[in-house]
């Protein structure tokens, strides 16, 4: 039994791993908060946990039940494509107009609080129904073909979104001496708005 658990949580792992590193408005803003040294832990561990939550409901067959309430799907991607056009645009106002203090990277300024923080990102992870389709659909639906093992293929899902966000917030501070320079947080800030805008516009049209 134990020769199938490993392979099925390594598919897991895999299967999890492709579908959330590709750049996306979750990523791009726990990046942010990373670089900025920001409630990190907070971020990484909101979007770890939700993921894990997600998965499991995937795994346990929630999927079916998803699928059957369309009209929740689309105020979903309403709301969440509207907060995503919203976000977007804060970052393209800061590009333009980059605070006198947008160098500062050991910490970043105090009003980026835990609690802002905590609140966008729950909205970002929740409000997106990508992550619905990718963790309780694709990744349930993925985890049905491994029988008895779909637990482990599960558990492995949810360890590699833990190892990104974990990487991809806590790696960010590696950018610090980069992003001392305004300019650099300009450009930062130039690909959230982007991500963020082009999310959220497909989202609202696609609801």
């Amino acid at each position: 039994m134990t020769q199938g658990i490993f392979p099925a949580a390594a598919a897991g792992f895999g299967t999890g791993l492709s579908l959330i590193v590709a750049i996306g408005a979750q990523n791009a803003f726990v990046l942010r908060q990373g670089a900025r040294r920001q409630a990190v832990l907070a971020v990484v561990g909101i979007c770890a946990v939700s993921d894990a939550v997600l998965i499991a409901l995937g795994v346990a067959g929630v999927g079916s039940v998803v699928t059957a309430w369309p009209a929740a799907i689309t105020a979903v991607g309403l709301a969440g494509g509207a907060f995503l056009l919203c976000y977007g645009a804060l970052a393209a106002r800061r590009v333009l107009r980059p605070a006198p203090d947008a160098g500062l990277s050991a910490g970043g300024d105090a009003a980026g609080s835990v609690g802002k923080a905590v609140l966008t990102c729950l909205v970002m992870t929740w409000l997106n129904p990508h992550v619905y389709l990718d963790t309780v659909l694709l990744l349930g639906s993925v985890a049905s073909h491994h029988g008895s093992l779909r637990w482990a293929f599960g558990v492995g899902a949810a360890v590699a979104s833990l190892a990104w966000f974990s990487s991809l917030g806590y790696g960010a501070r590696l950018l610090s001496g980069v992003l001392a320079r305004p300019a650099a947080w300009r450009v930062l800030d130039g690909v959230v708005a982007a991500t963020m805008i082009t999310m959220g516009a497909m989202l609202v049209l696609g609801a």
